[in-house]
């Protein structure tokens, strides 16, 4: 992903979030919402997770060590991670918990006009930031589909904030509505109803990227398309006659590792094979320019070993 275009993107919402978590609270002070005590604490939760992304970003930025010989990119991850379980803990089961305890001791709402004002004035910062996440976003989606971008981009930082943006924004709405309704009945129950939809909301948003993000920490490989780039760029029908199999794996958004078995001629020399494994590196680099570590292996291909099994596509797990 673009780095710059995901700290824009967090930046944006995290100058949103905190104007918005004020002016919530000064609306539940002044009129007593629960639904607004719940959006309140739902965007200071929202403003400590983009800080979260933020030192996530950073600290992924440290050179390597004896200790961590390939990088910290994955700090990213770990980070991303952190914010669903501060989103559910947090945002979600403080929402359902206050929604409770409003159903059940109801009161009516006083001056009405402050969460009302408040909403919407949220409503219209949460469309800004999310505008801005979904412009970074169109920049890297391509052709996929939402649910596909958000399953399959590499970097934790536009799909955290897609979905906190948009679950942000139907949570604005459910307390407008929870909020309305008590205003029209005069019964406070309603205002309980709409903050506990709202945190079932983040509750389900919190579960779906803790998911997407720990299926990275476990690490993930190259997608089909850079898969495919890799395999053509280290074959040249010469020094390289073939992949036998081939293993990727993310270090961090931005850096991946590439493992393969490579055919060369059986009368090759050491120093022409040494020559075919550089100039296969060189293309493979050149071709996918985030395959920063290759380790490639020289072997003699061998039909009846492939058809034993050897061969990536008869082998479970084999790119």
């Amino acid at each position: 992903m673009s780095a710059s275009g995901g700290t824009k993107a967090i930046v944006a919402a995290l100058g949103a979030n905190l104007a918005i978590a004020v002016a919530k609270f000064v609306a539940f002070a002044f009129s007593g919402s629960s639904s607004m005590l719940a959006e309140g604490v739902h965007s200071v939760a929202d403003s400590g997770n983009q800080g979260l992304l933020l030192l996530g970003g950073k600290k992924a930025k440290r050179a390597a060590t004896e200790e961590h010989p390939f990088g910290y990119g994955r700090e990213r991850y770990i980070y991303g991670f952190l914010v669903s379980i501060v989103l559910f803990t947090i945002g979600g089961v403080f929402a359902l918990y206050e929604g409770y305890e409003k159903i059940h001791d109801p009161h009516p709402l006083e001056d009405w006009y402050w969460p009302i004002g408040v909403l919407v004035f949220a409503i219209i910062a949460e469309g800004f930031s999310f505008r801005t996440a979904i412009k970074e976003s169109n920049e890297l989606r391509g052709k996929q589909t939402w649910a596909q971008f958000v399953r399959r981009a590499k970097a934790p930082e536009l799909p955290v904030v897609l979905l906190e943006d948009f679950g942000a924004l139907v949570g604005l709405v459910l307390a407008l509505g929870g909020v309305g309704i008590t205003l029209i009945t005069g019964d406070g129950v309603w205002d309980g109803i709409g903050t506990m939809c709202i945190g079932a909301l983040l509750v389900v948003i919190a579960l779906v990227l803790a998911a997407e993000t720990k299926s990275l920490l476990l690490g993930e490989a190259a997608g089909p398309e850079q898969v495919a780039k890799i395999r053509t760029a280290a074959v040249d029908g010469e020094g390289v006659t073939r992949v036998i199999h081939m293993r990727t794996l993310h270090l961090g958004p931005e850096e991946l590792l590439v493992a393969a078995k490579i055919a060369v001629r059986h009368d090759a020399t050491a120093t022409q094979v040494a020559d075919a494994i550089n100039a296969a590196e060189a293309r493979i680099r050149e071709a996918v320019p985030i395959a920063r570590v290759i380790y490639l292996e020289p072997d003699i291909y061998s039909e009846t070993a492939a058809a034993a099994g050897d061969d990536p596509a008869k082998t479970p797990g084999g790119n």
